[in-house]
């Protein structure tokens, strides 16, 4: 009995020393990977901060240029007819989007449904401006309907777009 007693007087502060030094080197290490883990965030944060907000200032060029009242200024031409003028905001609207699409990728995906709906809405009263006036008539005419039909709006599609876009800069910023 003696002899045990003397086995575990020195095996058993060897176990509780063994044991506290296991916890004790496992935390040590995963507080080390924790701040490995913030250090690359960190890093990563860095590089693509930039990126982000060159993607949120180019969805804003890409909105502020489909804009119907930027499109009808920037696009109409006294030769055209309003189903050319039609033709070619159409044209310009896909091609701005699609130049831009890519840029989704930065943004969330309920600021980039937001400005789906803002591209396909401007497009609708494109259309739906178009459908009140003679396709031969001048350009003009189709111009005064579009800005007519967006002034009647409550809010227009690009400027509540642009509105989703800068809440969620603010957010993140």
């Amino acid at each position: 009995m003696n002899e045990l007693f003397e086995i575990l007087k020195y095996t058993l502060p060897a176990i509780i020393v063994l044991i506290v030094s296991i916890v004790l080197i496992k935390k040590m290490i995963k507080n080390d990977q924790h701040k490995r883990n913030s250090e690359i965030a960190l890093g990563n944060q860095k590089i693509i901060t930039p990126i982000r907000l060159q993607a949120y200032e180019r969805i804003t060029l890409l909105l502020e240029r489909i804009s119907p009242e930027s499109l009808v200024m920037r696009l109409n031409k006294p030769e055209y007819t309003a189903k050319q003028l039609q033709t070619e905001l159409l044209n310009t609207i896909r091609s701005e989007f699609d130049h831009n699409v890519s840029q989704q990728i930065y943004i969330s995906a309920q600021v980039w449904e937001i400005i789906k709906n803002a591209r396909t809405n401007t497009i609708q009263l494109i259309n739906g401006s178009a459908s009140k006036v003679n396709p031969d008539a001048p350009a003009f005419n189709l111009s005064k309907v579009i800005l007519e039909n967006l002034v009647a709006q409550e809010k227009s599609p690009v400027s509540m777009a642009l509105d989703a876009l800068k809440s969620e800069v603010k957010k993140f910023y």
